[in-house]
């Protein structure tokens, strides 16, 4: 799997381009403000329905338009599946082969894309959402019910939590819990089912990358000695207290330590995007057995690596041959070899080098 084709129309400073991709490697080049980043956000965006630059969607629309728009081509085992995403100041909706998506989280299923760029150490440093996020993704691409499990929790999670914030009386709030805690549960087992399989990929790939050990440790949200029933009838005096459920996978934490200290307190930024791209490549290499080839974007590799280090995260990336989308201020990226295609950001436009 892997994207062959992209139009994007009014997307931050992007009027419009039109890009075809190499099933390997595609180069990206252009000077800074150009809108090689752009792009990928654009990218990532056709495939997880959300940015990784801003949860702002006024801010992907280029300034005076009323709407943007990105359209794919992904290419799989069962042939090519049309996939699009648009966002107007009203919200943002998506299509995927030709009918309405019931969420963009379905975009996920149909185009795992992953992004390395200069500010994954966040996955590392930042509070839990963001590594409960990367634990969903790829629990999304290995459970094919977890979707629709995860989509139950949150429905259930929006209901008591406004029955909470209304101040609804026990009764009324405690409706809700039973189908809370069922599809809690069954998250909460996929999400430690997952790790118990990415932390063996995970500790050879920081071995290679930093020559140091890893520990990735999975709590769920709630008490272990309780199941989550339990643990909502405990907690019903200090949700209503707070006006919002306290327990639940919601909760859950990915607490991630190198050499026995806890890595987003005790180590140096640059280990902490080793670290994070690690994790996020364990990832990809999970994908393989599931997908023909996942994508991975990389934002200006060379940014903030010094040679080493760039040295031994390609040689990861390589290992794992995701496809690969690059972008880069240098006319060429020796160290991938001579890409499929290449294009040049020119003044906003795209221009194919030979």
């Amino acid at each position: 799997m892997g994207l062959r084709r992209l139009q994007v129309t009014d997307f931050r400073c992007l009027p419009s381009a039109d890009l075809s991709f190499d099933p390997r490697f595609t180069l990206i080049s252009g000077a800074n403000g150009s809108g090689k980043t752009s792009l990928l956000e654009a990218i990532y965006w056709l495939g997880r329905g959300r940015s990784f630059r801003t949860r702002k969607l006024s801010r992907l629309i280029r300034f005076g338009q009323q709407r943007c728009i990105v359209f794919g081509e992904v290419e799989g085992a069962r042939g090519v599946l049309p996939l699009g995403i648009e966002a107007t100041t009203e919200g943002v909706r998506a299509r995927i082969g030709g009918r309405d998506a019931e969420s963009v989280a379905e975009l996920a299923l149909h185009f795992p894309v992953q992004i390395i760029d200069p500010e994954v150490h966040k996955l590392i440093e930042e509070g839990p959402t963001g590594r409960r996020r990367f634990l969903d993704w790829g629990v999304f691409h290995v459970e094919p019910s977890y979707l629709a499990n995860w989509q139950r929790y949150r429905q259930a999670l929006a209901q008591r939590n406004a029955a909470l914030k209304s101040r609804q009386p026990g009764s009324l709030v405690r409706i809700w819990d039973a189908d809370l805690a069922r599809a809690g549960a069954t998250i909460d087992e996929a999400r430690k089912r997952y790790v118990d399989r990415l932390r063996d990929v995970a500790e050879q790939g920081v071995k290679r990358l930093l020559g140091g050990s890893l520990e990735i440790q999975y709590r769920s949200g709630w008490a272990q000695d309780l199941t989550l029933d339990e643990a909502l009838i405990r907690s019903i005096d200090l949700d209503t207290q707070r006006g919002a459920t306290q327990v639940g996978p919601h909760r859950a934490e990915l607490v991630v330590r190198t050499d026995g200290v806890l890595a987003r307190e005790h180590v140096s930024r640059g280990q902490q995007k080793l670290l994070a791209a690690a994790l996020l490549i364990a990832q990809l290499e999970l994908l393989r057995a599931v997908h023909e080839r996942p994508t991975l974007l990389l934002d200006d590799p060379a940014a903030e690596l010094d040679a080493n280090r760039l040295s031994r995260l390609i040689e990861e990336v390589a290992r794992v041959s995701p496809q690969l989308i690059v972008t880069t201020l240098q006319p060429d990226f020796p160290r991938l070899g001579r890409p499929g295609i290449h294009w040049s950001l020119q003044a906003g436009a795209c221009v194919a080098e030979r």
